[in-house]
């Protein structure tokens, strides 16, 4: 049967001018910025795939909404809406919003935590496990070894080793491990997904121990699109109906709807809990502002409740982790060094591969991360040695086995041309790779350090 190709499922309506600066404009910028992506000015970048976080476009209906927005302090009916559309798209029974991700992760961390207690995830992520120190606990990573090896094809990569899972449990005890983080997808693994046959064995062993599972849910949708291809009996269902599976068999979950809900802004605590709910609602009054707004404007409320059910559809999921796989079987063709499988969000540039003559002390994904700027105006961000901050007790470096430059595609927002020009100015870079230095760090904020660091050359 001839090959049919497939197209976007929507048109464009409005369009927002892009501006490519000289080289030496590019050049001159990269250095003002310290050799940080974070630190360029918008307006000076050309294709931006820092993130994947607020910067999608929204529909029509979403715009429509706003107009709806219920700016009353107390009570606000896009509040309403937003609860409603959670409990029957997500399936969870309460409801906290917040202004973003990290607020929801900030609350559940000093509700559920003990200072000494222990969390096992399938990978961190920066800001969770900021937040799960800082309520004084310990990161334990979990997740299968394929996880930590960017040329493992398994499909899973995000899935739960079990048996590191009891490993844990029989070295600290139950009583010390209040929950198991799980993240759909997996992002510092390469937006790689888990499988629902690894989650139910999850669920299994929580429930023996009394252990909950607190699931960050941001990109939950994108993760179902791929069970929904990849994992034997579910090609059938709906991503919708995959959504609610999985969620089904958690606890409580954080989302930062800037990615799967495709709004700008906002986020939430979701959980079956109504003792967590009322500390949550407590707590959010102090930080967020009232339980019915948690940070938000009505408008924006209204926004994520369209939002959450645009992204269940299947048309939307197929499109837009198309476009992702679209780019990195362009530079799977080239030869190009990527985490394999591509995964939902972004295609993940292999830096120790680009760059083998240089060490991680010398920062080769910040270094790939600044090339790639110079190159085009592409702006991407480092997700390795950078982004892994300093071990708590011996304040040096923390070296992750990934140093991944992301290429996060923003949802609805770019065109595959656009994908094209990033793909060969990507396989530029590489042709080039043995003539890149490396970088030194010469500022370091406290916290977080990836995101205002400050580099120079060496």
């Amino acid at each position: 049967m001839k090959r049919r190709s497939w197209a976007e499922p929507y048109k464009i309506k409005m369009v927002e001018p892009l501006r490519m600066l000289s080289k030496k404009e590019r050049e001159k910028a990269i250095v003002e910025a310290g050799y940080n992506t974070f630190l360029l000015r918008s307006e000076d970048v050309y294709i931006d795939l820092l993130t994947d976080s607020g910067t999608s476009a929204m529909s029509d209906r979403q715009w429509a909404g706003l107009m709806l927005g219920d700016e009353a302090y107390a009570g606000s009916r896009n509040f309403y809406h937003l609860e409603e559309t959670v409990q029957n798209i997500y399936g969870y029974k309460h409801l906290v919003p917040t202004h973003q991700g990290r607020a929801a992760e900030h609350m559940i961390s000093k509700i559920l935590i003990k200072e000494g207690d222990f969390i096992p995830g399938n990978m961190y992520f920066t800001t969770t496990k900021l937040h799960q120190e800082m309520a004084g606990a310990k990161f334990v990573d979990v997740i299968i070894d394929e996880a930590h090896d960017p040329n493992s094809e398994y499909p899973f990569k995000g899935d739960i080793d079990l048996n590191k899972l009891q490993a844990l449990i029989d070295k600290v005890g139950a009583d010390k491990i209040p929950y198991v983080a799980m993240a759909t997808t997996v992002n510092m693994a390469g937006g790689q997904p888990i499988s629902l046959k690894n989650l139910k064995a999850l669920r299994k062993l929580t429930q023996k121990y009394g252990i909950d599972i607190v699931h960050d849910m941001t990109r939950v949708a994108e993760n179902a699109y791929m069970i929904q291809q990849k994992e034997e009996g579910y090609q059938d269902k709906t991503v919708a109906e995959i959504v609610k599976e999985i969620n089904d068999l958690t606890d409580h979950a954080t989302m930062s709807a800037k990615k799967d809900a495709l709004v700008n802004i906002g986020g939430f605590l979701a959980t079956n809990d109504p003792n967590v709910f009322q500390e949550a609602r407590n707590m959010v009054v102090v930080y967020e502002g009232l339980h019915t707004y948690g940070g938000l404007a009505g408008r924006d409320m209204e926004a994520m409740a369209i939002g959450i059910k645009e992204s269940v559809m299947d048309d939307h999921q197929r499109a837009r982790v198309g476009q992702v796989q679209y780019l990195g079987d362009l530079l799977l063709k080239a030869g190009v060094p990527v985490v394999k499988p591509i995964g939902t969000h972004g295609v993940f540039l292999d830096a120790k591969a680009f760059y083998p003559h240089l060490s991680q002390d010398e920062f080769p994904a910040q270094t790939l991360a600044a090339e790639l700027y110079v190159d085009s105006g592409v702006r991407a961000m480092e997700r390795g040695v950078v982004s892994a901050g300093r071990n708590k007790e011996t304040g040096k470096h923390n070296y992750p086995k990934l140093e991944l430059v992301r290429l996060t595609i923003p949802r609805r927002v770019y065109t595959q041309a656009h994908m094209d020009v990033v793909a060969e100015s990507v396989i530029d870079v590489y042709e080039n790779a043995k003539n890149a230095g490396g970088l030194k760090m010469v500022y370091e904020p406290k916290y977080l350090r990836f995101f205002q660091a400050r580099f120079e050359k060496l």
